[in-house]
């Protein structure tokens, strides 16, 4: 996720003030526990304690009890403000599933809430991703409605829904992407990452003159409620079960450096140090370098760490031990509960630096194959390398397993846009993936084309399909995990102007009324129907061929245009060769030979047409041939 500045920002200096008075409402009603997160908790997890939030009005001021065998109250720790307490509990190995009681006594007052411990089930989860995986990124809102009846709430603090308006809700939703799982399969999609699930109750802000929805998912107001809107707790678990029916998985989409505005405990904050504040509204510079720079200032680390997002997402304390727990848990809970596979982090470098460590750990603690990458929007190698497993003396070692791989996607978008030249064009994508020594592993790095903050791929290439094949073959055949953004494989396009809705259109056909469905080959036009196709051949080639899931990549200096680069494994060797320039070559191979070395002829992995001579091999103009190589 990435925030547009706001010249507006300054004005809301006084914002900080409202949030830090306690709720006067609270303290009027009837001393109650009126939630506790998290919801419910398990048996049986490997780490024994657990930290629950009690809430509610003077729920802080009662002292607290339960009884349950294997479980133990250890603290109740209280804050500033009376209506919370964080109690500290451990559940023996031992403990059984059931209910208990929580009891809070003040003088001659009671009251009571019900806790549930569940069993763990045996239904999959935390599968994790590696090169076998193809991604594909959906923005729930914005791909298919297959609940007509969510799709908008009075009682919600946006109940709008208007798919003429850009900035408002349109009423896609976790059941119009389950409706489509077939559509997912047949192109070659492992793993379905949603653009947050979480409920996003906000009100409509001003942004730039313009009222707008956090449709997108990056504002959540409650932690423990997938968006109603969007189906609800239920309805993501279904997906989530559907999908593991069919050997694909989830990736969530998780936010620990900010909350919307209109979270429940922003509007009764903890303490006053439950969020980063300042003397007056501070907004984050969005400048990575701070963080990474050994000669870099204090203050800008701080600004650059701690400042906020947006005027409406606050910027949680990651130095407050509970937060931390809170996000950590929350982490935890929603792996064992909807079965989610893999652990996308928005905004990653944003967050402190140690409190990643310790909520990565955590999960992976718990479950070891899944898998985390982080969003860390970065322009060169050594940066990006800083938040991810790594082979650099940094001061700080970071211990997230991968991260989507900026760096890569420049160089992609250069090499399509650029004529070739010593250190331009397809030279930086060579350039890129030789600096590849400093990742613990490259391969656990998620590749990709564009996303929902950017502009959209093919229109960045100026809509040139043989461009669209040849940066599309990349994604599919170096290493890495690659991940496609919705609609690029029927060729939508649009630039981020005059705003992100614009690379967040509908896509065609999942919305009543739609006068095409390109869902269906019969929707689409020639050239969709040939990029759907060519992504279809490449993803479900990909699917079934280890050697470029796992096996090693070779590459050769680029020249002329051509780029040349293997993967291969002791079973298969799959050549791929690039001609980025305008004229047919007639490419001679005896500079490879130390992989095409026991090798007569090959097979295009596209086409099916043999070639029955490795010595030479005519590359159409930009145009990348992929070759299994055969003796």
């Amino acid at each position: 996720m990435r925030n547009s500045t706001f010249g507006w920002a300054n004005r809301l200096n006084v914002l900080l003030l409202l949030l830090l008075v306690t709720s006067t409402t609270q303290a009027q009603k009837k001393d109650a526990i009126t939630r506790i997160d998290p919801t419910f908790w398990w048996v049986g997890m490997k780490n024994p304690n657990l930290q629950l939030l009690v809430y509610g009005p003077n729920a802080g001021t009662y002292d607290y009890s339960l009884s349950h065998p294997g479980v133990t109250l250890v603290k109740t720790n209280k804050v500033e403000n009376p209506n919370y307490a964080f109690i500290d509990v451990t559940i023996a190995p031992t403990a059984k599933a059931g209910s208990f009681t929580l009891t809070g006594k003040k003088g001659g007052k009671t009251i009571k809430r019900t806790y549930e411990l569940k069993a763990r089930t045996a239904e999959p989860k935390a599968q994790g991703l590696n090169g076998s995986d193809f991604i594909y990124l959906v923005l729930p809102d914005r791909f298919s409605n297959g609940d007509p009846k969510n799709d908008k709430f009075k009682d919600m603090a946006d109940p709008s829904a208007d798919r003429n308006n850009p900035f408002l809700r349109h009423g896609g939703d976790i059941q119009g992407i389950q409706n489509h799982l077939d559509y997912f399969q047949e192109f070659g999609v492992t793993a379905l990452w949603l653009n947050p699930v979480i409920e996003n109750n906000q009100p409509l802000t001003d942004e730039g003159g313009t009222k707008r929805s956090a449709y997108h998912g990056y504002a959540f107001t409650d932690h423990y409620n997938v968006d109603r809107r969007l189906g609800g707790n239920e309805a993501y678990k279904k997906l989530a079960q559907a999908a593991h029916a069919r050997g694909m998985k989830i990736v969530q989409d998780a936010v620990y450096n900010h909350v919307g505005i209109n979270h429940w405990f922003i509007k009764d904050l903890p303490s006053k140090d439950w969020v980063h504040q300042f003397p007056s509204y501070t907004n984050t510079s969005h400048k990575f370098q701070p963080i990474i720079d050994p000669n870099g200032s204090k203050a800008d680390w701080s600004i650059m760490l701690n400042g906020w997002f947006t005027p409406f997402m606050p910027d949680l304390n990651h130095d407050n031990k509970l937060v931390e727990n809170y996000l950590i848990q929350h982490a935890i809970w929603t792996v064992e509960h909807f079965g989610v596979d893999a652990w996308r982090i928005d905004t990653y470098m944003y967050n402190e630096d140690q409190f990643m460590n310790r909520c990565n750990q955590a999960l992976l603690d718990e479950y070891p194959n899944i898998h985390i990458f982080g969003e860390s929007w970065v322009n060169n190698v050594i940066a990006q390398s800083r938040f991810v497993r790594n082979n650099i003396n940094f001061p700080f070692k970071s211990n997230q397993p991968g991260t989507l791989d900026f760096v890569l996607f420049n160089a992609i978008n250069d090499a399509l846009n650029q004529n070739f030249g010593w250190d331009e064009g397809v030279s930086k994508v060579h350039q890129v993936l030789a600096q590849d020594a400093v990742y613990a592993d490259p391969m656990k790095l998620v590749t990709f084309l564009d996303n929902h903050d950017m502009n959209r791929y093919f229109s960045v290439i100026g809509e040139d399909l043989n461009k669209y094949k040849m940066g599309m073959t990349w994604l599919l055949t170096t290493r890495g995990i690659p991940s496609l953004y919705y609609g690029t494989e029927i060729l939508m396009k649009n630039f981020k102007d005059p705003s992100d809705a614009e690379v967040r259109k509908d896509f065609p056909g999942g919305f009543a009324g739609d006068k095409e469905n390109k869902f269906l080959a019969s929707g689409r036009n020639e050239r969709e129907n040939d990029a759907f196709n060519f992504v279809k051949a490449l993803a479900n080639y990909r699917k079934n061929t280890p050697a470029l899931h796992s096996g090693k990549l070779m590459q050769f200096v680029p020249q002329d245009g051509i780029y040349v680069y293997f993967r291969y494994n002791q079973d298969k060797t799959v050549m791929v060769a690039t001609n980025t320039t305008d004229k047919e070559v007639d490419l001679k191979t005896e500079r490879f030979a130390e992989r095409t070395a026991g090798f007569t002829k090959a097979q295009n992995v596209i086409t099916n047409q043999p070639v029955s001579s490795l010595a030479s091999i005519k590359i159409p103009a930009k145009t990348a041939l992929v070759l299994e190589l055969q003796k």
